[in-house]
């Protein structure tokens, strides 16, 4: 009954247009004073101890990264790079774009980020090739997403943050799917891009290509930091992302001089701006889960599904059902901290690995952020193109259908996630 109060009183609030925060801080409080005997002061201490996890300062540092990397030209000789490698194929610029955005997503932890620092400057370079506008927005609106699979990964700290799992074997349990993913884009861009006969560019020579790499490899080189010093054990992926951060403050300042030390404050009171409202997601989603524990719902929900039989696969079917429907509504931030907290335990009572579980809610995100309403990606991709939202969902259903029968493999193989971190000594 419980569960009821504070999901339908959460759902109304949304509803109203309230921002997801805001709606989890009164839900929160209205409970908390009108249905409940719980003292103020272990609410309190539970806030505290919620956010004083060191692995939360690793969200600021990934975000102003990268803001660095956006705002400097590490994409554009990115896809300078990319093309160089693949432009020659069916629809090179478009498989181009998947490898750039799967290289961006490597330094940058963020999907909207991706979009924009990707799509901004190959978008018009494929319409200007030839490529219909759809074409070129459905192949950077979805491999976008790879932003929050390929580690390093914002989502996946909150994931960690939430449910008290490594955030060092999430990163690497994120490789061989990110790849993977980013291969089955690729394909779906390269058969559309043969089928319908769309333009390929001039082969590059092994020069130009030494060249283009040669060009992004201060960029490039920002993966090995971070992937190596967290494999490495040099240091912790919080650690990781402060490297990253000063990593690409050098890079783009001083190596390719793309920004001045005046547009420096800027790029911080960006970062600052995005971290604030991040932190301030957690803090009330911090408030909601241990409302949660407090009324024993996860602990229900696991015995009502153990009690009545249903098995794994039925409960990540019905997991899938639930966050590709709150991907209809919410951003992934919300999404994870929200329902982690309520479908973990149960996850685990059933003997589900938590990193895999971890893969698969990212999985989740990512397809939520590349369909409508509330689709990230697709409003990002809108500003870009300028093309309507609708336009915009008809324009990525090939890629969007081609993701979902890759959520259904991560769902149901669970060593596609699981294998790295194990090879690595990390589970």
């Amino acid at each position: 009954m419980n569960a009821l109060v504070i999901f339908g009183l959460l759902a109304i609030l949304m509803l109203t247009g309230m921002p997801i925060s805001i709606s989890l801080g009164l839900t929160v409080l209205t409970f908390l004073f009108t249905m409940t005997q719980v003292p103020l002061e272990s609410v309190a201490l539970k806030l505290f101890t919620g956010i004083e996890k060191f692995e939360i300062m690793a969200i600021p540092f990934f975000i102003l990264a990268g803001n660095f990397l956006t705002h400097g030209g590490v994409a554009k000789r990115m896809i300078n790079f990319a093309t160089s490698m693949v432009g020659h194929w069916h629809g090179g610029l478009g498989l181009a774009g998947v490898l750039a955005c799967a290289l961006f997503a490597a330094v940058s932890g963020s999907s909207p980020a991706t979009v924009v620092a990707i799509g901004s400057i190959l978008l018009p370079a494929m319409v200007k090739a030839g490529f219909p506008n759809k074409f070129g927005a459905g192949v950077i609106a979805t491999s976008g997403a790879l932003g929050i699979l390929i580690p390093p990964s914002i989502v996946m700290v909150m994931y960690s943050v939430a449910t008290n799992t490594s955030v060092g074997a999430l990163f690497m349990a994120g490789v061989i799917p990110g790849l993977a993913l980013a291969g089955v884009l690729g394909g779906v861009t390269w058969y559309r891009a043969k089928k319908f006969n769309y333009p390929r560019q001039p082969k590059a020579t092994w020069g130009e290509r030494w060249q283009s790499f040669r060009a992004s490899v201060w960029g490039l080189l920002l993966i090995v930091v971070v992937m190596g010093g967290i494999y490495s054990g040099i240091f912790t992926p919080t650690e990781a992302a402060a490297m990253s951060a000063v990593y690409a403050f050098i890079c783009a300042v001083f190596i390719y001089r793309d920004m001045s030390l005046k547009d420096v404050p800027k790029v911080l009171l960006n970062s600052a701006n995005m971290s604030a409202m991040l932190l301030y997601i957690i803090t009330n989603a911090v408030l909601f889960s241990f409302i949660m524990t407090n009324e024993n719902i996860p602990q229900a929900l696991a015995d009502w599904m153990l009690g009545n039989g249903l098995g794994v696969i039925t409960f990540l079917l019905a997991v899938n059902i639930i966050l590709l429907l709150a991907g209809n509504f919410m951003e992934p931030s919300s999404i994870v901290l929200i329902f982690a907290p309520i479908l973990f335990p149960v996850a685990v009572a059933l003997g589900i690995h938590p990193v895999h579980f971890g893969i698969l809610m990212v999985v989740n995100m990512e397809v939520g952020m590349c369909h409508p309403p509330v689709g990230l990606n697709l409003y990002v991709a809108s500003g870009i193109t300028k093309m309507g939202i609708t336009e915009l969902t008809v324009a990525v259903w090939p890629w969007l259908l081609s993701m979902l029968g890759f959520l259904v493999v991560v769902t149901y193989w669970p060593d596609l996630s699981l294998w790295l971190p194990r090879q690595l000594g990390m589970l």
